[in-house]
């Protein structure tokens, strides 16, 4: 399930990149006037492949496989036995449609698993719904996939009841995936992949993955190298519906020598367990509720659980990105040294490019509010082509917008302009709506040193 209270934490949308008091409550729309370009999307590009072995792959995927996000143990594991069909429903959004295709296309190639869209009724149902009604029933999903259902209304009726119980599955016969269909074709992407991904594969989340969509710190938001292997072991004729963890451990390393022969020796790894009290920690201090003590104070529990087992993977990374983003208002010292720990483990794990960065972005908006014109381009320019990479749309169109502003300070307008403009085509995609854009790049202009003073005259020719 895709979780609001983590994205948002993660600062996917350009009007949380920055420090509270940096940011107006009204933003002034004048400050980004041009007329929107087109939407930009991206190209197909396949996913490059895990660089870890095949006994971690093992022992991940059987975590993945046996385990509830709650920690509840699944005793048997389950999966679709018959190709897979799917489908669209309610209010579809115009991008989805390619989005979708573009999805199964890339699990056809790189999971060979046999699934293909449809018309009518489908094994995966995916319906779009206003979000409103979503999150009357499950306020902190984003979006979310359920069992044994084949519409909303199907699932408000039995919602309560064992049906719905994914543990209780023997074999995957009929699911359906809830999507908002008032939000951006980002958000509609990124539900896609890892609704998708859970309704046909794994169903838990694990933190200390740093390449992977099955991770509630959702700094992936497309289907990695990672997450198509484990597809592809999930949907490979050794494994089926029924398999015990015993029996899923004695075929993996068959399975995995043959699909990823690169990986070495398939014998699962020890166990690398995550605490609860760290997960509660962490999710009470990037949750969307409490005051900014309690959250201080839980990001604070979150980072000593973290050294105290001595964690120095994304877990441990994830401590100090959390404590440094709720330091950044009165904090900003403690806050720029734990953003720079963290970049350093990331920079050290597999895909961990992306979350650093998420880190070099929010370093860029500080240097541009401090009219650090350089510093801020140099980190733009660092972080761009790994969000390219990474298909985020939301962080590419804020990394570009900062750069705007900085080479504007520089007083390179004609470079300035067309960074802004590249912004925008990319904002389209990642933040929706023309109101929705034009607040988010806004607020970004407003940390500029003297940009509130300006005239509301400013065509923004000028740069």
């Amino acid at each position: 399930m895709r979780r609001v209270i983590l994205a948002a934490g993660l600062l996917l949308s350009a009007c949380a990149a920055v420090p509270e008091a940096e940011v107006t409550m009204e933003p002034p729309h004048w400050l980004v006037i041009d007329p929107l370009p087109d939407m930009k999307s991206f190209s197909d590009r396949p996913a490059a492949r895990p660089a870890r072995s095949n006994s971690e792959m093992a022992r991940d995927f059987l975590e993945l496989t046996f385990l509830m996000e709650s920690g509840r143990a699944i005793e048997r594991m389950s999966r679709f036995e018959e190709p897979i069909t799917v489908s669209m429903t309610g209010m579809v959004p115009p991008t989805a449609v390619s989005d979708l295709s573009r999805l199964l296309g890339r699990l056809r190639r790189e999971a060979d698993i046999d699934i293909r869209e449809t018309r009518g009724p489908a094994a995966v149902a995916i319906e779009f719904v206003e979000r409103r009604r979503m999150q009357a029933l499950v306020p902190a999903a984003a979006c979310f996939v359920v069992p044994r259902v084949t519409s909303f209304d199907d699932y408000r009726r039995v919602r309560r009841k064992s049906q719905v119980d994914w543990a209780t599955i023997g074999t995957r016969e009929q699911v359906a995936i809830f999507i908002p269909a008032d939000t951006s074709p980002q958000e509609v992407r990124d539900c896609l992949h890892e609704e998708l991904a859970q309704a046909i594969g794994p169903l838990n989340d694990l933190y200390r993955l740093s390449d992977s969509v099955f991770n509630d710190d959702n700094f992936h938001t497309v289907l990695t190298g990672f997450d198509m292997l484990i597809l592809r072991a999930t949907y490979a004729p050794e494994m089926h519906s029924g398999m015990t963890r015993g029996e899923a451990a004695a075929a993996l390393p068959g399975v995995l020598a043959r699909i990823n022969p690169r990986g070495g020796d398939g014998t699962p790894a020890p166990d690398v367990a995550t605490s609860r009290v760290w997960i509660h920690a962490i999710e009470e201090a990037l949750g969307p509720t409490g005051s900014d003590r309690k959250r201080r104070a839980a990001a604070l529990r979150a980072l000593q659980v973290a050294r105290a087992e001595g964690w120095q993977d994304a877990r441990m990374a994830f401590s100090l990105f959390g404590m440094a983003r709720l330091g950044m208002a009165d904090e900003m010292d403690l806050s720029v040294s734990a953003f720079i720990e963290a970049v350093r483990i990331y920079h050290g794990l597999p895909e961990g490019a992306i979350h650093a960065a998420h880190i070099d972005m929010q370093m860029a908006a500080l240097a541009l509010s401090s009219g650090q014109a350089d510093a801020a381009i140099l980190l733009c320019n660092r972080a761009i082509p790994v969000a390219t990479r990474a298909e985020n749309a939301a962080l590419l169109a804020t990394l570009l917008m900062i750069r705007s502003e900085a080479l504007r300070l520089e007083g390179r307008a004609a470079q300035a302009r067309a960074s802004r403009l590249e912004s925008l085509a990319w904002a389209r995609y990642g933040f929706g709506d023309e109101a929705e854009v034009r607040t988010r790049m806004s607020e970004i202009a407003a940390l500029t040193p003297g940009r509130l003073a300006e005239a509301p005259t400013d065509s923004g020719d000028s740069g």
